[in-house]
């Protein structure tokens, strides 16, 4: 599928009013998420493979520490699969670290997919308690990134 074809596609989605279209071929998966006055967020993967992985073993509610479940923090999650970022160049600072106040508008991340770097914003208000996941990771569609606990 080359670009010209996704443009259609979003063209299609904006004109009939459709705010989701996914698409899964042989080793392709397209997926198109449209907000109200947002602009087409795009989340393309290779297709899950065709053998089934085996189920991880459960993990018992005992082992779940009592501080993960319920500290009041907020976990700013990834809105698209990608790899994750700290900074804007291996040479710069960090966005943000643990300890840093952030509001709505500040950057935390970037989110790297299909060489698009996607900048990241908290979308909330407080202050960083935790960073999830390690720089130069592979992240997927809703996997929490950061905990802020809130002001």
């Amino acid at each position: 599928m080359d670009i010209s074809e996704i443009k259609k596609i979003v063209e299609l989605m904006k004109e009939h009013d459709l705010s989701k279209f996914e698409l899964e071929e042989e080793a392709f998966r397209l997926a198109l998420v449209r907000g109200s006055g947002e602009e087409v967020r795009m989340i393309a993967a290779p297709a899950p493979a065709a053998a089934p992985a085996a189920p991880a073993p459960a993990t018992p509610a005992a082992a779940v520490p009592a501080a993960d479940v319920d500290d009041g923090s907020v976990e700013i999650k990834s809105p698209i699969v990608g790899t994750f970022y700290r900074s804007s160049s291996p040479d710069s600072d960090a966005f943000v670290k643990v300890g840093d106040t952030v509001d709505k508008d500040t950057i935390v991340c970037i989110v790297e997919a299909m060489k698009v770097m996607n900048e990241i914003k908290a979308e909330t208000k407080g202050v960083i308690s935790k960073i999830l996941v390690e720089n130069a990771s592979p992240v997927m569609f809703g996997q929490p990134l950061f905990k802020v606990t809130p002001q």
